[in-house]
Order: C-alpha cells, then structure tokens, then sequence
C-alpha cells in the first residue's frame, strides 16, 4: 500500500480497486453501532395530561375569567369576587387538593372550575389551552407569583439567593407571558378581550422603595412590566387591552398584619372596578389599585 502511495499512477491504481470492490464491510459489531447511530432517535412519548372538567357547565351568556394563583390571598378573593357576580371561573392552583377555601367554593358553584397548575410547567399551560380551546375567555387574570416571603428577600447583595432569584424571575416574569401566548386566542374570541397582570410598584424606577431590598421580586416586577407593555403593541391591534395592576399592599400572610396594608376583599373591590372600566385606552399601562391611577415606570 505504502510504494503505491509513491506515485500519482499509483494512486490511480488503488482509487480503481477501491471503487470496484466497494467500501469493505465493516465488522457486524461495528456496523450494529453505526446503523444505530444513523437510525433516527424514537419520539419521546407526549406527556399526559388530565384536567378536571371543562366548560361544559359554564352559563354560555355569562363572561368567563381564568385566574391563576387561586388558593390564596388575592387569588382566592377574585375567584369569590367574580363568582358572585355570576362570572364562569377557571381557577388554578399548584396543588388543588390543599386549597380548602377554593374547593369549598367550587363545591357551592359549578360554575367554579379548579385546576391544577404550576404555572412554569408550560407542557401543562398548552395542554390546558388545547383542553379550553372552544371556551372564549374575557378576563385572563395572571395573578400567581412568588412574593418576598422567604428569609433572603431583604438582605443586601451579599445575601441574594440566586436560586430564589431565577425562581422569581420564572414565576413573575416568563410564566405571565407563557399564559398569554397560549391564551390569546381564547381571550380574543370573547367579548371582554382583557389580559389583567398583577405586578408591583416595588418593580417601579418611579414609584419603588428607595433602598437596597427585595432585588429577586422587584427585577422580576420590572421584566414583568416591560414584557407587559411590549405584549400591548400586538394586543392592541386585536382589540385586547393589557393593563399591569398593582394591588396596594395587601395583608395576604395569615396571622401579620402589616402597616398600612389593606385587606384582600378591598383590595380585590377596588381592582375590579377598574377592570370593569378599562379601555383599549389603557392597553399597555401600569396602573395601581385606586381609581386607576397611572404609575411610573
């Protein structure tokens, strides 16, 4: 092989054998590996994903909200706000079997539909779409979020817990998103046409506590915020009005109360007449709580 190499005739030689004997046949072992290798991967199986009922026992004249982060707090007092005021409601919650104060009233209500969701598990947030996919929904009220309850949320930067920082930002910012992108077809087929994100003024340049705090909720509040406003320049054009919304600072931890802080139920009232009166006017805007005042960036 090595004195055929030496000449171009030679190279001519040995090009002539090979292309007439073919390529030689690897060993079985080898060619097991590479068949293997070539084939391609089988499709992993699509997750199963089960719901707990659907619009079948909704009042068809009746609007209908979905409200994420339900069985607590805020959450829980739109689902009862809403209900009362004979709106169908989907209610979600990362696990719906210790949400006792939901459940009762979904046991008072069949038009109360709970279902479970983490609102980061995206599979599950397009399989609940597909689920839903006939029932116009007028109000989408993004509501679940990790406030700064847990025990690094007032240090400085030296005690940032970046685990708890990507969490946040998973949560509060990315996951309202995601449920707006797999709902918008839904929203836009009713007649309310409103995407509702609960946000916060501690994610406000103008309007946020003007010290070292709560870095994870409050980056999180501001992506939030501007991912919000940059989703009104497409919302407007379909008729659908998203408003960020922030609650005031809401007694939602049983057993503290905090100073100046306002109760769920008042909190939840006052919300909801702003939210009755939006506009395509108000696609895009940060508003608080109170008459719907405008808040600074």
């Amino acid at each position: 092989m090595g004195d055929l190499m030496k000449s171009a005739p030679g190279i001519l030689l040995l090009l002539s054998l090979l292309t007439a004997c073919g390529t030689p046949e690897a060993p079985p072992a080898e060619k097991a590996v590479a068949e293997s290798a070539a084939a391609p991967a089988a499709a992993a199986p699509e997750p199963s994903y089960e719901f707990a009922g659907s619009s079948a026992s909704f009042a068809a004249d009746q609007p209908t909200v979905l409200v994420t982060g339900a069985n607590r707090g805020i959450g829980l007092e739109f689902v009862r706000q809403f209900s009362a005021m004979g709106y169908n409601v989907i209610a979600t919650a990362r696990k719906p079997e210790k949400a006792e104060a939901l459940n009762a009233l979904a046991a008072e209500n069949a038009r109360i539909i709970v279902e479970a969701l983490d609102v980061t598990d995206y599979g599950r947030v397009e399989a609940m779409a597909k689920n839903y996919a006939d029932q116009p929904i007028d109000i989408l009220l993004s509501n679940a979020a990790i406030t700064p309850r847990y025990k690094t949320a007032f240090q400085r930067v030296k005690g940032i817990d970046f685990d708890m920082a990507r969490q946040s930002f998973e949560v509060n910012a990315l996951a309202p998103l995601k449920l707006a992108q797999s709902f918008m077809a839904n929203v836009e087929a009713s007649n309310g046409k409103k995407i509702i994100v609960l946000t916060s003024k501690a994610g406000s340049f103008a309007e946020g506590p003007q010290m070292p705090m709560m870095y994870s909720y409050r980056g999180s509040k501001a992506a939030l915020n501007m991912y919000m406003y940059t989703l009104a320049f497409e919302t407007g054009k379909k008729g659908i009005t998203t408003v960020m919304l922030s609650p005031g600072t809401v007694n939602t931890t049983e057993g503290m109360k905090m100073p100046n802080a306002i109760e769920p139920p008042d909190s939840v009232a006052m919300m909801l007449k702003v939210i009755d009166e939006l506009t395509l006017e108000n696609n895009g805007q940060f508003l608080n709580y109170e008459e719907g005042r405008i808040v600074g960036w």
